[in-house]
């Protein structure tokens, strides 16, 4: 056999081994995005279900009970837009609420207020979605 043909018949053999095994370029897991469309409220934050103390002035979002669960979403950021305005900001998940089903969030006043909604109107319409659990702005 020529030296080309045993060239040839490795390539091929290496090539067929190298196909078989996955490629794993980035770890990182994707997770599915569901936006949530709900009710926006505000509070008056402090110590929240994820054991942080909080200022109004903070970007601070309190999650539905039914969502919160056993915490794992604490300290997760989320993407929320006032579609009537089309604001955008980012609030970081750090207390339970209550008084809110799925898709209601409650927030610090200084996050409601920013998506251009005053106080004294105290409820608005918004989409969120929690961003990646590495992520943050």
């Amino acid at each position: 056999m020529s030296l080309l043909a045993v060239f040839s018949v490795v390539l091929c053999a290496l090539a067929a081994v190298v196909s078989a095994f996955p490629i794993v370029i980035n770890e990182t897991v994707l997770d599915k995005r569901v936006t949530h469309t709900g009710r926006g409220t505000y509070y008056e934050v402090g110590r929240g279900a994820c054991g942080y103390n909080d200022v109004d002035s903070d970007a601070i979002v309190a999650i539905s009970h039914d969502i919160y669960g056993d915490g794992g979403n604490c300290n997760q950021w989320m993407q929320i837009t006032n579609p009537s305005t089309g604001k955008v900001q980012y609030g970081k998940t750090r207390d339970e609420c209550m008084g809110c089903n799925a898709t209601a969030i409650d927030m610090s006043p200084s996050l409601f207020q920013s998506l251009g909604v005053p106080l004294s109107q105290g409820v608005q319409t918004v989409e969120w979605h929690f961003m990646s659990k590495d992520w943050s702005p």
